[in-house]
């Protein structure tokens, strides 16, 4: 138990080195960021029972908000060592965080997909056969079978039934895939197999036992990969966590076997296994971090301001300590890094070498990326958002 007088700051965004978040028993504590999130109000106020600074507790990344007490304040605070014997204690607590992420989560994404890919469709079931045209034209017959299958039993009654059908004659398919045995745990897949097709409803949450497997999504008529996971990651979550459909594709990257548990055995899951709910909630900490991170890299309007803050959060997501002449590689090309900012045209190349003109700190060394002040990356950095954050209330104003 911890107490703070009113007008205290509990947390501070952008600490390092954080181990605890903090649950309400009395009081009210205003929770702000320094990026405004679409849908989520600027100044939450909690009160008893909510949580927060769980993100940078359980991902052990810098803090991506701050608190402040409104009036005096009595916390429970827990520890990242202490969690699983919260949740054996109170399996509720650790089933709320689980469902507020996923949603937080949920939200962000939409947000970071609707600013990098204009033309992303909303996860919906009638989609699926969109999906399933796409690999039909590209001549993967696999992945168009799965979609048009899928979407026959998820829109039995659709407007492009008379298409799906012939198209899945045309293949030598049947109408239906094989049917799933949703009482057994384990899973085996083949090497390029779908495990489960963007916009299709979720049963199911995925941990890897042995394999990869790849996430990617359709967009602008292109597949874009977004991961490839493995071993004892877990995916598939946000489908039955806030029951919509998948947000993306997933395939077998070579052979693969998986752990499979559903919407109905989940919650009886975490409390027999404390250590999943554990494992998910760090996981959910760490995607909401990257997103936020993502997110705040959008907003930055200086096509230079991006570029250097994604060299700053390939540190933080890398855990690489911060320090005066430190030296680090990204391992990453000048192409590499500007396709992660989006910018593709090769004019996009002067950027680069003028911040390097600039910043001598900041080189190319055998073709790759090498920072020989990581102090200096993180003050240019901190002066972007600074000035970010300027604009805004001066607009405000």
């Amino acid at each position: 138990m911890v107490t703070f007088p009113a007008n205290s700051y509990i947390i501070v965004e952008g600490k390092k080195e954080v181990s605890n978040f903090f649950i309400i028993r009395e009081g009210k504590v205003r929770v702000s960021r320094e990026t405004a999130v679409v849908g989520e109000d600027p100044n939450q106020v909690l009160g008893p029972g909510d949580f927060f600074g769980v993100v940078a507790a359980m991902s052990q990344h810098p803090q991506i908000e701050s608190a402040l007490s409104l009036t005096n304040v009595s916390l429970i605070s827990v520890s990242y060592d202490q969690f699983g014997t919260l949740i054996q204690k109170s399996t509720a607590v650790a089933m709320n965080i689980i469902r507020f992420f996923s949603m937080k989560l949920r939200q962000f994404d939409t947000t970071i997909t609707r600013m990098s890919f204009r033309d992303a469709a909303e996860e919906d079931p009638n989609e699926l056969f969109q999906i399933g045209e796409y690999y039909f034209q590209q001549g993967n017959t696999g992945h168009a079978t799965f979609a048009y299958q899928s979407y026959l039993k998820h829109v039995p009654n659709g407007e492009f039934v008379p298409q799906t059908k012939m198209r899945l004659q045309t293949s030598n398919q049947p109408f239906q895939g094989p049917p799933i045995d949703y009482t057994k745990f384990n899973r085996f897949y083949q090497d390029n197999e779908t495990i489960f097709c963007e916009h299709e409803p979720g049963k199911e949450l995925f941990i890897i036992q042995q394999g990869k497997v790849k996430i990617s999504k359709i967009v602008n008529s292109n597949e874009v990969m977004l991961a490839v996971l493995q071993t004892g990651d877990i995916f598939g979550e946000m489908a039955i966590l806030d029951n919509k459909p998948r947000s993306a594709s997933a395939v077998a990257f070579g052979e693969v076997e998986l752990l499979a548990i559903s919407k109905a055995n989940f919650e009886g899951m975490v409390k027999a296994q404390p250590q999943l709910a554990t494992r998910l909630i760090t996981l959910l900490s760490e995607r909401i971090w990257i997103a936020y991170k993502q997110l705040a890299n959008l907003l930055l309007k200086d096509p230079t301001a991006r570029i250097v803050d994604t060299l700053m959060m390939q540190l933080e997501k890398n855990r690489v300590k911060i320090a005066p002449k430190g030296t680090y590689n990204f391992q990453l090309g000048s192409k590499d890094l500007l396709k992660m900012v989006g910018l593709t045209d090769p004019k996009d190349e002067l950027l680069l070498a003028d911040i390097m003109k600039q910043n001598k700190y900041i080189r190319l060394d055998l073709g790759k990326i090498v920072c020989s002040d990581l102090a200096e990356l993180e003050k240019l950095v901190q002066f972007y958002h600074k000035k970010v954050s300027l604009d805004n209330k001066l607009r405000k104003k």
